[in-house]
């Protein structure tokens, strides 16, 4: 969409059909809200029905810090849509940009000319195979991304994994706000989004026994009770199950090289963090923006064009190294009793509690506020 309305010629390949869902947290922090807003999409998203949410809580032993979504520019809320309704928002919004879009097409290896990455090989859906040829091919699929398998993007840094994250969805679930939870090693999450539903999730430590499939049912409830008595009593106060439970454990977290000549990675496919901090939709979104503000118009430069993506690069280091060791440190569940105790002596002081909803939230961090639970 950004690169269609700066003026290029841009082609979408996606493997699946849409509308489609997937594996997600769902949650657009506050900096991908106002994105959304700068991008005039934002009333788009919230038209798929799904609810804004304006007011959210921490909850641990002893601690609860409650209160309003702070500003961020035009966006004053968050939201969790279901990926089926934000996928279709995007895709429609860069077909009106100019872009073309091709759902139901599976890349399938790389054209280079010169030793350059220049365009891809790709399969429709009828077994048709063709060329597209490219001055740029960004790999903005997955953490298991084609384009930096194909390409050999190697990882720059890798932490492996530290959760595993175990959800469904509910109706009849009280409450219209975002609930974020920690307790006995564990992390929880009340997410409200389309038709009534909230996304319960909880995350367990990757070395927790997870038993036999036969009994993962009965072991999420009995997680969730342990994370936080709330989530237990919302879910036994009247709530149904309406989904299947989703148990996601390859969540690994990694920097890869994020550019080569002729190509450039974007999103999970080139950082991955856990989602203890559901981060990923925001981090996105911020990376497309870095990459379409980078690259400007020198696409039609091969020297210009690589000093672009060296920029890209060296942006994305310093934007997201800090945020990803903080995410780790969330999503080892080892929070010491010291700072636990530190949180509980603070947390009525109206300063740490306004700075500390801007952290929940994905707020752009203020220098000398957020605080650190470290």
């Amino acid at each position: 969409m950004l690169l269609a309305r700066h003026g290029y010629r841009v082609l979408m390949l996606e493997r699946a059909e849409f509308p489609r869902d997937t594996l997600s947290t769902l949650l657009i922090h506050l900096r991908g809200m106002e994105l959304l807003a700068r991008w005039g999409l934002l009333k788009d998203v919230l038209a798929t029905g799904c609810p804004p949410l304006t007011e959210l809580s921490f909850s641990a032993p002893g601690i609860r810090v409650e209160g309003s979504v702070p500003a961020e520019g035009d966006a004053r809320m968050v939201c969790a849509p279901r990926r089926y309704a934000l996928d279709e928002v995007l895709a429609r919004a860069a077909v009106r940009a100019g872009a073309e879009f091709r759902p139901g097409v599976s890349v399938t290896g790389l054209h280079r000319e010169d030793g350059a990455v220049a365009g891809v090989t790709c399969r429709a859906a009828g077994g048709r195979m063709t060329v597209e040829r490219a001055r740029l091919v960004i790999g903005a699929d997955g953490r298991h991304s084609t384009v930096a398998r194909l390409v050999g993007a190697p990882y720059t840094r890798w932490d492996g994994r530290l959760t595993r994250a175990w959800y469904t969805y509910w109706s009849g679930v009280e409450g219209a706000s975002l609930r974020l939870f920690l307790g006995a090693g564990l992390g929880g999450a009340a997410i409200p989004t389309h038709d009534g539903l909230t996304l319960i999730n909880v995350q367990l430590p990757v070395g927790h026994p997870t038993g036999e499939r036969a009994e993962r049912d009965r072991l999420y409830l009995d997680l969730l009770a342990r994370a936080s008595p709330e989530l237990r009593d919302a879910v036994a106060a009247g709530a149904r199950r309406e989904d299947r439970l989703y148990c996601c454990g390859d969540l690994p977290n990694f920097f890869r090289r994020p550019y080569g000549e002729g190509w450039a990675l974007v999103g999970d496919a080139v950082l991955h963090k856990d989602p203890m901090g559901a981060q990923g939709i925001a981090d996105s979104f911020e990376q497309a923006a870095l990459l379409g503000t980078c690259l400007g118009d020198a696409l039609g430069d091969r020297e210009r064009s690589a000093a672009a993506l060296g920029r890209y690069a060296a942006a994305l280091e310093s934007r997201f190294a800090a945020p990803y060791e903080e995410n780790l440190l969330h999503a080892r569940l080892a929070e010491s009793e010291q700072v636990m105790a530190g949180l509980r002596a603070v947390q009525d002081d109206p300063r740490f509690r306004e700075a500390f909803l801007r952290t929940l939230s994905g707020a752009t961090e203020k220098q000398n506020e957020v605080p650190r639970m470290a």
